[in-house]
């Protein structure tokens, strides 16, 4: 088994009035040189939004862009003609594949968090497509819920690539033991709040992991312990 650790504190940070985000790898005008990608992994940004504000009409190529909404109500709109309000304990994806454009605003009174993931794709060019479904904590306690999937299915997200996320909610320590696959697989484990410890790895609040060369790793979540954990391929192939 083979582990990076990624302390919160050692985040690049980009602070403009009205946004600021957190980013684990290279992004924007972020740059660090050990830490471009995991995987498939390309980005993964722990944005707060001010109210009032947002991404204006912009484009995206084959890239797999997913949000969790963590805080706050936004809204979405793109060339696909949707036209949707997101808002917290949620998630959207949008299959860029061939090309679509879309907007972002804060709608809320309040601040928005939102985590950003942004996944190479199996297949390029597709036809675009968006997708969002709602998570509420009250039915995923004290379990895994799968949130984004490869395969197509009415209780989650559909991804194009052989990636899977999964949000933990836990009210009371648990021990998790996660199983996959360790020929091709990496995951990416973020402590959204609380504590957790993997393998001998103990996460603080906004920490994360990454593991590898793995098929069986051990989770020990304190109480009122939530995280997100990406399976991802290491290599597109």
């Amino acid at each position: 088994m083979k582990t990076q650790h990624f302390p919160a504190t050692e985040r690049g940070l980009k602070d403009a009035g009205w946004l600021k985000s957190n980013f684990c790898f290279s992004f924007s005008d972020y740059y660090h040189p050990m830490r471009s990608a995991f995987g498939t992994l390309i980005a993964f940004n722990d944005d707060f939004v001010a109210p009032g504000k947002g991404f204006g009409i912009h484009p995206h190529v084959n890239t797999e862009i997913i949000s969790v909404l963590l805080k706050g109500k936004m809204n979405h709109k793109d060339t696909l003609g949707y036209s949707t309000k997101i808002e917290a304990e949620s998630v959207q994806i949008m299959s860029a594949g061939s090309g679509l454009r879309h907007e972002e605003y804060n709608i809320g009174d309040g601040e928005v968090n939102f985590l950003q993931i942004w996944i190479v794709p199996k297949l390029q060019n597709i036809h675009p497509r968006y997708q969002q479904r709602s998570f509420p904590k009250e039915k995923r306690k004290n379990r895994l819920t799968t949130i984004v999937s490869h395969e197509e299915g009415t209780d989650h997200c559909w991804i194009n690539q052989n990636t899977k996320l999964s949000l933990g909610y836990y009210e009371h320590p648990q021990h998790i033991r996660y199983t996959l696959n360790p020929l091709n697989k990496c995951l990416f484990i973020f402590s959204i709040a609380g504590n957790l410890k993997v393998q001998d790895q103990v996460l603080q609040e906004r920490d994360a992991i990454g593991v590898w060369e793995a098929a069986d790793i051990s989770l020990q979540c304190s109480e009122q312990a939530e995280f997100l954990i990406i399976e991802t391929p290491v290599n597109q192939k």
